[in-house]
């Protein structure tokens, strides 16, 4: 599986759970894999790159090997998305500090904007195949 490109999500988080339908809707080639970092498949990243299993914090993207974690997994994923959503991607010129300042600020509070599910989202049957685990 390492040469796929995978977003691991908190799968209890609604924000998150949408966010995960925005990017299949908006990647025609199916680039992107998914798994919850619930999943034994998460768990098993978590531990390859030395991360908290309780810290459910973060969108996590592993492309060619490598982990990227908060705004930057954010940004490559937008690098890699269909119409207008590469040019978010010029916010990588801003410092990581800021832009995980305000990532951390919306991850602090998503669960109380935007409410938390009782479990992992379950795929649909036409998307299932783009999930891991």
């Amino acid at each position: 599986m390492s040469d796929q490109t995978v977003v691991l999500f908190d799968g209890v988080c609604n924000l998150c759970s949408a966010a995960v339908l925005f990017i299949i809707k908006r990647d025609p080639t199916k680039q992107f894999r998914f798994a919850s970092l619930q999943s034994r498949y998460g768990q098993l990243q978590l531990k390859r790159f030395n991360l908290s299993a309780t810290e459910l914090n973060s969108v996590l993207l592993v492309h060619d090997g490598k982990l990227f974690q908060k705004s930057t997994a954010a940004l490559k994923i937008a690098s890699k998305l269909n119409n207008g959503w590469p040019l978010l991607y010029l916010f990588i010129i801003v410092p990581g500090f800021i832009r995980n300042w305000i990532y951390d600020w919306i991850a602090r509070n998503r669960y109380a904007w935007f409410g938390k599910k009782d479990e992992c989202m379950i795929p649909t049957p036409e998307i299932n195949s783009r999930f891991i685990d």
